[in-house]
């Protein structure tokens, strides 16, 4: 049965997408396929709420599906449309498990019975109500009273009201007492300001300079460039849209440029031209060839009704606008309880893991964690937009390594906001006397001296390590401009603990599996192998992935021999003296291991077979090929690889990893990182405790 949620707010600019947002993430944690609907989108061009939400949550399924009737056909025949509604709206649950419904924006069915209209929208579809109320310009009374009439509507019209959710609201605005559960969302000015994807849309424009990534930049500022260059650069402020008459561009776009990547002058958001003139053919050839992240627009409309129109924007979500979804989805994970709302939906989570599923997991548990991570390449451009990402999402606190004003500079240009991030110079005086000192006595035993490790430290990946190692972080990240043996070789000689190994979780359609070790011992040992499978199952079960662990081999069970066969036959025997309460068989083919038919032929008596979680490689030419052939055959996610086996985490990207990969990374790494400053003795393998 197909679980729904209607949205209903009771007028416009009440931030109902923030809601709608909030709903698709958490569903989307519960259940396998989540559908967006809106019951009454406008003509003409597509909704932009619904574009975002299929965007971001890569929802397989077209944008007709998801939108019902136009508002013209609600004003032509009100009881036809709504028949369609619900006809269109049944279509698309059956294909889903769960269905977020978003209510009417209050743009043409009539103000004064517009929530009347989505309530009786809701009782036909049969879908409880999210009720949104605006508390923006309210008191606590007012507030509370709109709560109230708003409540008697949808029960008037037969509507069961799930919960209400006050947006908008002022600081320390108290919880209204009322009947169903009531959360406030405090007012948030970055939702409110527009992107530039918003002004380009707004003005009818087209992006004529820049990179489309640039469209999702907040807009906290207009100005009308209508005097010299010197006159605008003084007047210039942080975040701001430019608006100039293309017939005065081959004087001030130049300058404007110059100033966006300056330093010493703010970062502009936008330059919007005016008028539609063509630029002068040495002006546009001087300009197409300037590499600039500032995007540059160019409408036909005059500079007056191009500002007017500019100044009526109201920031939306669309889906450029990766910012302020962010921003969105961590304040309804902080106010909203969402467990509550599953609850009160009766919607059970579903044995079913998707690699999106997989992923929210992570955040929540970073979120839960709330993690310092330090990122040593603080000046490469993917590592900063990540950083953005991570601090809007409220994943873990953050600290970049290099020079600051170069940081902050570099982030400006590219429109991010890593206010909440620290940023630390591997060259700190007092840091760099502190870590050297420590390194040299962690390396005495190998030679190394205070003064030899004042120039090791000063290395960024040495420097992160210390800073893990002494308390100042909880993990590090990097590899994404370094090759792996200079992101990992410092956690071995600092972090390590025992044999260091690794993991890959393979996110495959419906289930996350794990694979060890792929990326780090190239021959291990038996009792190497039994120490990957200890802690691979280790790392699977903080993960959430029952351990049932496979030690994969060219035979299964007795029926082959050889050297490399007996060697995973005795890892399994070690791992199942040392660790009794795991679940082991080996050796295994990977087909008896994954494959329930093929396992009743082969290991018909064995509770591993045929369901297996973990799977454990004999060396490391077996797990990067094994790995590899999964990800681009079976389409699978691969997370990884993750490190185990150091006191703290310490986690290495793949130079080629994309934003997406580095923010999962540091997920995983605030995930990993303990509570306590060091393990106790009875969670490390025990091979690790006989050293």
């Amino acid at each position: 049965m197909t679980r729904a949620v209607y949205v209903a707010a009771g007028e416009a600019e009440s931030n109902k997408g923030t809601v709608a947002l909030g709903l698709v993430e958490l569903l989307s944690r519960q259940v396998e396929s989540v559908g967006v609907f809106r019951p009454v989108v406008r003509e003409g061009r597509e909704d932009a709420l619904i574009n975002t939400i299929r965007s971001r949550f890569q929802l397989a399924l077209p944008y007709d599906a998801c939108a019902g009737v136009t508002y013209g056909e609600v004003h032509a025949d009100v009881e036809r449309a709504a028949g369609d509604v619900v006809a269109r709206y049944r279509a698309l649950a059956r294909q889903c498990d769960a269905v977020v419904v978003i209510g009417t924006d209050y743009t043409d069915v009539g103000a004064p019975t517009e929530f009347g209209f989505n309530a009786r929208l809701a009782a036909d579809l049969g879908t409880p109500v999210i009720n949104v109320v605006n508390a923006r310009g309210r008191t606590p009374a007012q507030v509370a009273a709109a709560v109230e009439l708003s409540s008697r509507e949808l029960a008037h019209h037969h509507a069961g009201e799930l919960a209400v959710v006050v947006t908008r609201a002022a600081e320390g605005l108290p919880a209204t007492s009322h009947p169903t559960p009531v959360f406030v969302l405090p007012e948030n000015s970055s939702l409110r300001a527009p992107t530039v994807a918003d002004l380009l849309d707004a003005c009818d424009g087209r992006l004529f300079l820049g990179e489309r990534d640039g469209l999702g930049r907040e807009v906290s500022a207009l100005m009308v460039g209508a005097m010299s260059l010197p006159g605008i650069l003084d007047r210039l402020t942080e975040g701001a849209a430019v608006i100039i008459p293309s017939d005065r561009a081959a004087a001030l776009l130049p300058g404007l440029i110059a100033a966006h990547t300056a330093p010493g002058f703010p970062a502009l958001s936008a330059v919007v031209m005016t008028g539609g003139t063509d630029l002068p053919a040495p002006v546009d050839r001087l300009l197409s060839g300037m590499a600039t992240p500032l995007p540059v627009i160019t409408t036909e409309h005059d500079t007056f009704d191009t500002a007017a129109r500019l100044s009526a924007v109201e920031g939306r979500f669309t889906p450029e606008a990766g910012g302020k979804i962010d921003t969105a989805l961590r304040l309804f994970s902080e106010h909203v309880d969402g467990r509550l709302l599953l609850e009160r939906l009766a919607i059970a989570k579903t044995d079913v893991v998707t690699p999106l599923m997989f992923e929210y997991e992570l955040l929540d548990r970073a979120r839960a964690r709330r993690r310092h991570i330090v990122l040593p390449e603080g000046e490469e451009p993917r590592i900063l937009r990540a950083a953005d990402i991570l601090l809007r999402r409220g994943v873990a606190e953050l600290t970049l390594l290099g020079d600051e004003e170069r940081i902050r500079f570099q982030a400006a240009q590219l429109g991010l906001d890593l206010t909440g991030a620290a940023v630390i110079s591997p060259f700190d005086a007092e840091l760099r006397e502190r870590f050297a000192r420590e390194y040299a006595a962690v390396r005495a035993h190998r030679g190394m001296t205070v003064e030899l490790a004042r120039d090791t430290v000063t290395d960024v990946s040495y420097f992160g390590t210390l800073m893990v190692h002494t308390g100042m972080a909880d993990g590090m990240v990097s590899g994404s401009a370094h090759t792996t043996a200079h992101t990992i070789r410092p956690a071995f000689e600092i972090l390590r603990l025992g044999l260091v190994s690794s993991v890959f979780f393979m996110c495959l359609a419906d289930r996350v599996l794990v694979y060890g070790d792929c990326a780090v011992n190239p021959h291990p040992t038996a009792e190497q192998l039994a120490d990957i499978a200890i802690s691979s199952a280790r790392t699977a079960a903080l993960f959430g992935v029952e351990p049932r662990i496979a030690m994969l081999s060219y035979s299964t069970g007795t029926s082959g021999a050889g050297a490399d066969v007996d060697k995973v036959r005795a890892a399994t025997e070690l791992v199942r003296e040392r660790r009794p309460d795991l679940q082991v068989e080996g050796p295994i083919q990977y087909d008896a291991a994954v494959d329930p038919a093929v396992a009743r032929t082969k290991m018909p008596e064995s509770q591993v077979a045929g369901r297996a979680t973990v799977f454990v490689v004999p060396d490391l030419n077996t797990g990067n090929n094994l790995y590899k052939a999964v990800q681009r055959s079976a389409g699978a996610v691969a997370v990884g690889p993750v490190l185990q086996g150091l006191r703290k985490p310490v986690n290495d990207l793949s130079r080629g990893a994309t934003v997406a990969d580095i923010v999962t990374t540091v997920a995983v790494t605030a995930a990993q990182a303990r509570d306590e400053r060091a393990p106790h003795e009875d969670e490390l393998p025990e091979a690790a405790t006989r050293r």
